[in-house]
């Protein structure tokens, strides 16, 4: 040991010194005064040195130094008191980093010290000389901290190094209050698990500390000048959220909120999370579909969602004050997240919209990846809408009535949006109801929660009970008790009437199942029905723009400019709408759920009130007396609407959904309108409105027609596949023909007249349209666009857009009547061999066929045939489908080399060449082949006896078709000659005679004996004459 004198000039070095202001102070204290009473508060380590290495320095300094410090040693009451008291000052210190104590950081032993803390000058000079912090004074000097406007002006150095450390000025000087007390959180936490045993009581305090003084911030937010506290918190969940691990910050809130619900006296928990909210909604309406900051405050409502405390003050929240107002539903919390999607904010404005712009100079592929990457985001986002509709509903009883009374509430204000006028008054529309967006949003979260029993054959279904929508006039504590949230079902029509007298048998209360159900149903009505409106007239708004700016252009109307501007406008708001409505999951998710309805209403129909589904049977009950007089229309309504949007936008989920469809068609047997219908009556059903579609009165009917006709493709298809609906087919065409001269046509007869008319005209467009498009490629590939003036580019671009939509739809729709043909043909061939069809497929057939393997073929290789959906190998393979159908038949043979416009031997030969590039099956090539031989041989045939018929006089061709008649048949308005074959084709499709526009049907045509004999005579005269004159004559 050293002596005395030295161990007064090196006392600095001992670390209690630190305790003092001055040397003459720690001697002055050694030699006569009491230390302060310490305070058993939790101690925390630094993330250097633990405790306990701390305590061992302390300990070492004791033992080095000499009498006078011996002396401040005994002075306490003992030398762990003196040891303790160090170790609570420097873990308060490394917690809250702040301090009492300014000297000289070279005066500090540095174990365990942070680098940088607050000084509390004030509470320093109101303590008088002590510069250390216990757990007597630390609530004080916590308090005086966060009371500092600018901390970071009081930071001191720590330690003798004064290096640069911005990690630790911004730790120490954080400004505001919440993150500041998080991050002491997190250092509390730290030290309870690296003190000593003695010292955690010490670091737990500490902790606590911290969860308390953060719910006195909250309750006391107006102390906290220039600081929005609440803001503050909404942030750090953002920011935890936003992490991969959020645990720490929800586990910190957790204990902020439990010690609020505790002590409400000051401010009640909902005036202390009703701020939060507010500012949650004020940010996230501003935010983007595709924005990924979204995704993180949608997690942040998932954590509120599932809190039972914060899920009730939610559901609380949103409440509107006028529950008849439409649109305040929007103007929530939660109608704000249901607001957002790729729609139009504002209808009709499309500045500022971020999705497909500029759609005319975008490609078919650039428009479906930004479709795919808007389906992506809409999957995320609808899936955690459902979370929170899902954790607010398993809560509480009171957080799922509240939920489900806004719901109810919510779709009866908004009932006004299916009627008629709401379509035609937008702007009165917009002012009163909520919006489409949200309507689309809340129908797909709905979906979600219905798919644990969206299967047709699931028991849970049966479970439903219809009568909820009779209820009326129920007090609040009526529905509350009986589970009935939604109101305005007893006005809505039924699919039948109530009989007479019949009293509702209702439940006392109703399952989750049946409130979901109609809600979601009630939705869909309300949304997506309306958009699916909205698309169609869009459609036919955007061909006729097409059509008008197209000629305005050709023309050089100065208004071709302003329409062309309407056109882009016009595709920005159709690609967004269908962006939204077309989202893969939402529709697989509503498919099931129309599927699940058809099934449920048909168990219904057949008075089904047991546990498992029953097999439909016929003759079908009568629907009277049954629980459809209390299923809304709209139930029914959905589900047509449904599948005829899938077919119009989304066809692709219609095709692989084989089993929906059978619970449909089950569903449209039962409710057609006759309860005896069954499956081969649908069948004829199906055609008759396939063929009166062509008659339809409406001034667009042929542009329309096609459209009409495009869902039934994939129905009739689908009942060729059933030998029931098959077989109903069948007998069709066989009745038809029997019948092919009865004054009215048969139905099968002009069934397939209609279907090839289509496809002639649409197959045909389709070539057309594809030429135009190679040759405008071939333009743009040369750079023979770049020397053209901006008007003119721009007239090229929007012709290449246009046509590549107009192919586009032409190849969809003939690729569907091709298929057709394909495989009515491989058990019906009768009709179409005979006279009055042979020769018109045949030309069809033999037409196309040059175009797609002979030297014309060049002319539709346009760049990606995917993008307009131009299929030649499906369309060449589907032909020589029907050929080989119809092959074995000798008539149709001998008719295939009449059609003198596009068949030769050549054709055919070529034909054989394509199906063998294209890897067709071996069999059908060499079928092909041997066909293509067979018919050559009537085609030489032929050709010896038209030399023969070469100078038939014209008295005997047909006006028509200038070849020899061989049935001439008398016209009786007109008193013209045909052949029997040519006015029986021209009637199937007009009833009028083709002279003089007269009615006119089969029955009434007259027989020209007179001349037919006349031919046979001439036609006797002239082989005979060639017998005489032998092979060389």
């Amino acid at each position: 040991m050293t002596d005395q004198g030295n161990n007064n000039q090196n006392i600095s070095c001992n670390p209690f010194a630190a305790l003092f202001s001055s040397l003459a102070d720690a001697k002055q204290f050694a030699s006569g005064q009491k230390p302060q009473q310490l305070s058993a508060e939790p101690p925390l380590e630094d993330s250097g040195e633990s405790q306990s290495e701390s305590e061992n320095s302390v300990s070492d300094s004791v033992d080095d130094n000499d009498d006078s410090v011996a002396e401040i040693s005994r002075s306490f009451r003992s030398r762990q008191e003196l040891c303790e008291q160090l170790n609570v000052n420097h873990m308060i210190q490394r917690i809250f980093l702040i301090t009492l104590d300014n000297s000289d950081p070279s005066l500090r032993g540095g174990n365990g010290i942070p680098p940088r803390c607050v000084y509390l000058e004030e509470m320093a000079a109101d303590l008088d000389g002590q510069d250390w912090l216990d757990m007597d004074n630390i609530e004080q000097a916590l308090f005086n901290r966060l009371l500092l406007l600018e901390p970071g002006n009081q930071l001191i150095y720590m330690t003798s190094c004064s290096a640069v450390n911005l990690s630790a000025d911004r730790d120490a000087g954080e400004k505001s209050a919440i993150p500041y007390l998080f991050a002491c959180y997190q250092r509390a936490k730290e030290e309870v698990t690296k003190v000593p045993e003695k010292l955690l009581s010490f670091a737990v305090r500490c902790k606590n500390l911290t969860v308390s003084n953060t719910r006195t911030v909250l309750l006391t937010s107006e102390i906290y000048v220039n600081q929005n506290v609440y803001e503050q918190l909404l942030d750090l969940l953002l920011e935890a959220f936003s992490g991969a691990q959020p645990e720490e910050v929800v586990e910190f809130v957790e204990e902020v909120i439990a010690g609020i619900l505790a002590d409400q006296e000051v401010r009640t928990f909902d005036e202390v999370i009703v701020p939060v909210f507010d500012i949650f909604q004020g940010r996230i309406k501003d935010l983007d579909l595709c924005q990924p900051l979204l995704y993180s405050y949608l997690d942040v409502l998932l954590y509120f969602s599932h809190h039972k405390d914060i899920a009730k003050v939610f559901v609380e929240h949103i409440q509107p004050k006028d529950p008849a107002n439409g649109l305040q539903y929007q103007k929530s919390l939660l109608g704000a997240v249901l607001s957002i999607s790729c729609l139009l904010k504002t209808p009709g404005v499309v500045e500022g919209h971020g999705y497909f712009l500029n759609p005319s100079r975008s490609s078919a592929q650039e428009t479906k990846v930004q479709e795919a990457n808007i389906h992506q985001f809409m999957g995320q986002f609808q899936e955690k809408l459902h979370q929170i509709l899902k954790n607010l509903l398993q809560r509480s009883g009171e957080t799922r009535h509240l939920l489900l009374q806004w719901l109810g509430n919510c779709l009866q204000a908004n009932a006004g949006r299916a009627k008629i006028w709401a379509n035609q008054m937008p702007e009165i529309f917009f002012q009163m109801y909520a919006s489409d967006a949200f309507f689309l949003n809340l129908g797909a979260a709905l979906l979600k929660l219905c798919q644990p029993f969206c299967r047709p054959r699931s028991p849970k279904l049966l479970t439903f009970n219809p009568t909820y929508c009779a209820l009326k006039e129920l007090s609040e504590e009526e529905r509350r008790n009986r589970n009935v949230h939604t109101t305005g079902l007893d006005k809505e029509t039924c699919l039948i009437p109530v009989p007479p007298q019949q009293p509702v048998e209702s439940a006392q209360s109703y399952s989750l199942l049946t409130e979901n159900l109609i809600l979601t149903q009630l939705a869909l009505h309300l949304g997506f029905h309306r958009l699916h409106e909205q698309m169609v007239k869009m459609n036919q708004s955007l061909h006729r723009l097409q059509v008008t700016c197209q000629e305005a252009q050709r023309t050089g109307n100065p208004m071709s400019e302003q329409l062309l501007e309407q056109f882009e406008r016009l595709m920005i708001i159709y690609l967004s709408t269908k962006a939204a409505t077309t989202q893969p999951a939402m529709l697989q998710c509503c498919l099931n759920l129309q599927a699940s309805t058809g099934a449920l209403l048909v168990q219904l129909s057949m008075g089904n009130q047991g546990p498992e589904h029953v097999a439909l049977s016929f003759p079908l009950p009568s629907l009277q007396n049954t629980m459809l007089c209390y299923v809304p229309e709209f139930f029914a309504e959905n589900l047509g609407d449904f599948f005829i949007f899938l077919r119009r936008f989304a066809d692709d989920v219609l095709e692989t959904s084989a089993e929906s469809l059978e619970q449909i068609l089950n569903f449209i047997t039962v409710f057609m309108g006759n309860v005896e219908r069954h499956a081969p009556q649908l069948a004829e059903a199906l055609i008759t409105v396939f063929v009166d579609i062509e008659f339809t009165g409406d001034p667009h009917q042929f542009e329309q027609k096609f459209n009409y006709r495009r869902p039934m493709y994939p129905i009739l298809k689908y009942m060729w596949g059933k030998e029931s609906y098959r077989e109903s087919i069948k007998h069709l065409a066989h009745y038809a023909s029997e019948n092919l001269e009865a004054m009215n046509p048969p139905l099968f007869l002009r069934f397939l007249n209609l279907l090839m008319n289509d496809a002639i005209f649409l197959l045909d467009e389709a070539i057309q349209y594809l030429s135009k498009i190679k040759v405008l490629q071939l333009e743009r590939d040369r750079g023979e666009w770049e020397g053209l003036a901006p008007d003119a580019r721009r007239e090229k671009e929007s012709s290449l857009q246009m046509f590549g939509q107009l192919g586009r739809f032409h190849n969809i729709m003939s690729n569907e009547t091709i298929g057709t043909l394909a495989f009515l043909t491989s058990e019906i061939k009768g009709i179409f061999v005979h006279p009055f069809l042979a020769e018109r497929i045949i030309s069809m057939l033999n037409y196309f066929l040059q175009h797609l393997v002979g030297p014309k073929m060049g002319a539709l290789k346009v760049k990606d045939f995917s993008e307009f959906d131009f299929k030649p190998q499906q369309l060449v393979s589907d032909i020589c489908t029907i050929y080989l159908n119809l092959g074995d038949e000798e008539n149709f043979c001998a008719t295939v080399p009449k059609d003198g416009r596009s068949y030769s031997p050549t054709l055919f030969s070529q034909t054989v060449r394509v199906l063998k590039k294209i890897n067709k099956p071996g069999d059908m090539i060499v079928a092909f082949g041997l066909l293509a031989d067979k018919i050559k041989s009537h085609a030489d045939r032929q050709q010896q006896e038209e030399e023969t018929y070469s100078d038939a006089p014209d008295e005997f061709l047909d006006p028509i078709m200038s070849t020899l008649m061989l049935d001439p048949v008398l016209l009786p308005s007109s008193n013209v000659t045909v052949d029997r074959s040519t006015i029986a084709r021209h009637l199937l499709s007009d009833q009028t005679d083709p002279f003089n526009r007269s009615p006119l049907t089969m029955d009434q045509i007259r027989p020209n004996e007179e001349l037919k004999q006349q031919i046979l005579q001439w036609l006797d005269k002239h082989k005979q004459e060639r017998l005489q004159l032998g092979p060389s004559g």
